[in-house]
């Protein structure tokens, strides 16, 4: 089977959409970069709603969200199967989370609580626990730089002063249409970056959340898809108790290496 590389990809590709939506973009843009963009294929009105979403997911200041994923392979046989997973997060800025990534043969927890990170795999009985940095954007960066460790949905976390992926690397971007998701009426926008078609479905009103996620990589000539269902609820009561890391009886303390 093909998994762990479009597994890597798709992460890969996940991570370039998501930083279009989820991080601070406050960099004035010149002004000739609307009709730039508009030569290429890409909509100016799709990218402000997509900045409009960032702003509205970087004024919340905590939040629990389940993100329902699935993802298409191809076996030897060009057979397509489709594993699933679940997402849990809570997290509260600036300096605390929790995610949870259960399937049936892959469980992983990280934990961070203001000045520990933790990597717990409950079904293997392991963990392991490193001093981190004050404060959610920083840790991130830490445990990706010193370990390898890469976070799922990680640009959710990387809130402030970075900037996001430029309207330059889109070649196409526009609305697709209007559409429900489970009850909720969403705006549907489709982007092509690179060898990348992704999709995201944004809530309409004045909390203009995403929905839905769709990465197809062009890479590989099954066009594997990734898929992300967001469940949101908002401004939730967390305290420290929330944050707190509680290993199984029989669970044992590790060291990883550190990466070079």
């Amino acid at each position: 089977m093909g998994g762990p590389r479009t597994a890597t990809a798709l992460a890969a590709a996940l991570s370039l959409s998501l930083a279009w939506f989820v991080v601070a973009d406050a960099a004035p843009r010149p002004a000739a970069a609307p009709t730039a963009t508009a030569a290429r294929g890409v909509d100016p009105a799709v990218v402000k709603a997509l900045r409009e979403m960032s702003a509205y997911l970087q004024s919340l200041s905590t939040f629990k969200l389940t993100s329902r994923t699935s993802l298409d392979l191809v076996a030897n046989d060009n057979q397509k199967i489709q594993l699933d997973g679940t997402a849990t997060y809570r997290v509260r800025k600036p300096n605390a989370f929790v995610i949870d990534v259960v399937s049936d043969d892959w469980n992983r927890s990280y934990i961070y609580n203001g000045h520990e990170f933790t990597l717990y795999a409950p079904k293997l009985g392991y963990f392991a626990t490193w001093a981190a940095p004050a404060n959610i954007q920083e840790t991130v960066s830490f445990v990706e730089n010193r370990f390898g460790i890469s976070l799922p949905l990680d640009d959710l976390f990387r809130w402030s002063g970075q900037d996001g992926a430029r309207a330059d690397a889109l070649t196409s971007g526009f609305l697709v249409g209007a559409e429900t998701i489970e009850g909720v009426k969403t705006n549907h926008y489709a982007f092509r970056e690179g060898d990348i078609d992704w999709q995201v479905w944004i809530q309409q009103g004045d909390q203009p959340l995403p929905l839905k996620l769709v990465i197809v990589d062009r890479r590989d000539p099954t066009n594997p898809a990734y898929v992300a269902r967001l469940s949101w609820t908002l401004n939730p009561p967390l305290t420290d108790e929330d944050f707190a890391f509680r290993p199984g009886k029989d669970a044992k303390r590790i060291r990883i290496v550190l990466q070079h």
